[in-house]
């Protein structure tokens, strides 16, 4: 077992293949903690949905810390992009960005639309994935004062677009993480929504194919999605 699920399972007491189901079932598709509950009651399986919510919380952190370190290299051309996330009522942002092949790059979710999360995000993301060649923004203001204050302290500096009909791939990958956060009717609190996202967005990329897998073997999503707590 992976010894960063070895550590979170010392505080969970239920069986690992039970969590592991209802975890994913909960990010790869478009469920409400009630239907799994009741998805598990038919398979003679009791467990309250508010404990499926829990395992969420404490298993998504440390399965998207192991995908990190397997993570195909994305490309250097980025599309980015942040649809609006509700939490508690009010919207947030969640910062996203993706390759021309449409493969994730990375994602932030933020209290703020400004200069500093539009900072912070592409910081993040260049510190996981490497330095980029171009990135598409929309007419965002703050994006692009952003991106030119990293350019300012860059040798090569990045290729600034604003061409909206070139940020249709990553419009077009904002539904399916839309498509996953429609049932949950909004996130409690922004610790919860960030876990979660994290999670649905792990779910997306392995389904998009960017994990790195052994040669010749074709595992399914599931499976890809199980072999990170091995």
């Amino acid at each position: 077992m992976n010894p960063e699920v070895a550590k979170v399972l010392k505080r969970l007491h239920n069986p690992l293949e039970v969590m592991l189901t209802c975890v994913r079932w909960y990010v790869a598709y478009p469920l409400s903690l009630r239907h799994l509950e009741e998805m598990m009651a038919e398979r003679g399986v009791s467990v309250y949905h508010s404990t499926v919510h829990r395992w969420a919380l404490k298993l998504l952190p440390a399965l998207s810390k192991i995908f990190r370190s397997r993570k195909r290299p994305a490309g250097k051309s980025w599309r980015m992009d942040e649809p609006y996330i509700l939490v508690r009522g009010q919207w947030k942002y969640l910062y996203r960005a993706v390759d021309k092949a449409g493969h994730t790059i990375d994602f932030l979710l933020r209290t703020q639309r400004d200069k500093a999360a539009a900072r912070r995000f592409f910081e993040k993301a260049i510190a996981h994935n490497g330095q980029h060649d171009s990135v598409t923004i929309d007419g965002s203001p703050v994006n692009l004062a952003a991106l030119r204050d990293i350019n300012a302290e860059q040798e090569a500096p990045i290729a600034i677009r604003q061409v909206k009909y070139l940020n249709n791939i990553v419009e077009r990958d904002h539904r399916a993480i839309k498509r996953q956060t429609r049932p949950m009717l909004g996130f409690k609190d922004f610790r919860c929504a960030r876990t979660l996202l994290g999670g649905i967005e792990l779910m997306h990329m392995i389904a998009k194919g960017q994990m790195q897998c052994h040669e010749g073997s074709n595992p399914s999503a599931a499976d890809q999605f199980y072999a990170l707590a091995a």
